[in-house]
């Protein structure tokens, strides 16, 4: 084994790049401190961006930001998380070998599909809970819906489809220039939905703190990468939400209160994350690997990035393409938003393969 290390570093010489110094600058600690730091980095500028958004934004606006946070989600799920969790990474001062395990591979797939489906309970408990307003699924289709709602319970337009409202014109007329409504003209359904989303959006903050640590165990080059991508996707995540909270009667003060309040779920989520793998994963042992679960080398704290993958996994699909695959009835227009959301995804899952 030393003779193989000492010829890799030989053959192999270690060259910084750019993105290796920038990373090591900005997750210069530990594990533990290098989440930390990232989680803040994904809550603090996002949420002070929302004090540039205008209070009467269209989150149809967003589709090729939220385009662009796909391809990254989906990009770092398929080239580092699910490579990692299944391989490990490459290191460049020694050689790393793979050892198949009984269960092992098949422990990892039950946790991916348990991140997966915790998901999908989340957004379906949250439909019900709204009476099928529509939940809050880490995206913005939610946000059309309640304004369509929001216009009919004020009286400002009454029995118009939410594809009429899309393709209305002339745009001084589409549901964007509609003002806010005041507080006596909410439906309790909206204001209710409202609520309820800054519940969802604590929660998955909490996941996404929980992705945040468990990759800075996996390396701090998966990591690195992971932060990137749920930054890319807190942005537009973030926007359409605070969009969702004007139109259930919030001022756009206590809205940006209420989105720096959830932002607490993140660091929650990344406490208990490093919890879980100082006490229960392969780091309280010094990286010694005994028997763990089912036999196999695998602890607790290891099944963590799976479920973060699993989660990614929904987030990057189930929960963000139906609102991508929405058309009007202009063809030429709708063939050119297409076309950039296309590039705006490939941007992300190709800055993920860089």
């Amino acid at each position: 084994m030393q003779a193989l290390n000492q010829h890799k570093v030989a053959a192999n010489p270690t060259s910084s790049s750019i993105t290796a110094r920038i990373f090591a600058a900005l997750f210069p600690g530990s594990p533990a401190v290098n989440a930390l730091l990232a989680t803040l980095y994904i809550s603090g500028p996002p949420n002070f961006l929302l004090a540039l958004c205008p209070p009467n934004i269209d989150p149809a606006s967003l589709s090729v930001m939220v385009a662009f946070a796909v391809g990254g989600l989906l990009g770092d799920t398929l080239f580092h998380l699910l490579p990692e969790i299944f391989l490990g990474e490459d290191e460049s001062d020694r050689v790393k070998f793979v050892v198949v395990e009984p269960n092992k591979n098949l422990l990892l797939g039950v946790a991916i599909m348990v991140g997966f489906v915790t998901f999908v309970a989340m957004d379906k408990g949250l439909r019900i809970a709204t009476g099928g307003e529509g939940g809050h699924d880490h995206s913005h289709g939610h946000v059309h819906e309640d304004v369509g709602a929001s216009t009919k319970a004020t009286g400002v337009e009454k029995n118009v489809s939410k594809d009429a409202l899309r393709a209305r014109k002339p745009a001084a007329t589409t549901a964007t220039d509609i003002p806010a409504p005041s507080e006596k003209e909410i439906n309790s359904s909206v204001k209710l939905a409202g609520y309820l989303n800054l519940i969802a959006d604590f929660t998955h903050n909490i996941t996404d703190g929980l992705a945040l640590s468990s990759s800075f165990y996996a390396s701090p080059t998966i990591g690195a990468t992971t932060t990137v991508a749920v930054f890319f996707h807190e942005i537009p995540h973030e926007v359409g939400d605070f969009a969702l909270l004007i139109q259930s009667g919030f001022s756009k003060r206590a809205a940006m209160g209420a989105q720096f309040v959830t932002a607490v779920g993140a660091f929650l989520g990344t406490c208990i994350g490093i919890a879980v793998q100082e006490f229960g994963g392969s780091s309280a042992s010094g990286g010694i690997q005994g028997p763990g679960l089912m036999g196999t080398s695998l602890q607790w704290g290891d099944m963590l990035l799976p479920f973060t993958a699993g989660t990614f996994l929904y987030v990057g699909t189930v929960a963000v393409i139906p609102e991508l695959l929405e058309t009007g009835p202009n063809k030429g227009q709708e063939l050119r938003k297409t076309l950039t959301q296309f590039a705006a995804m490939f941007t992300g899952a190709g800055i993920m393969l860089v």
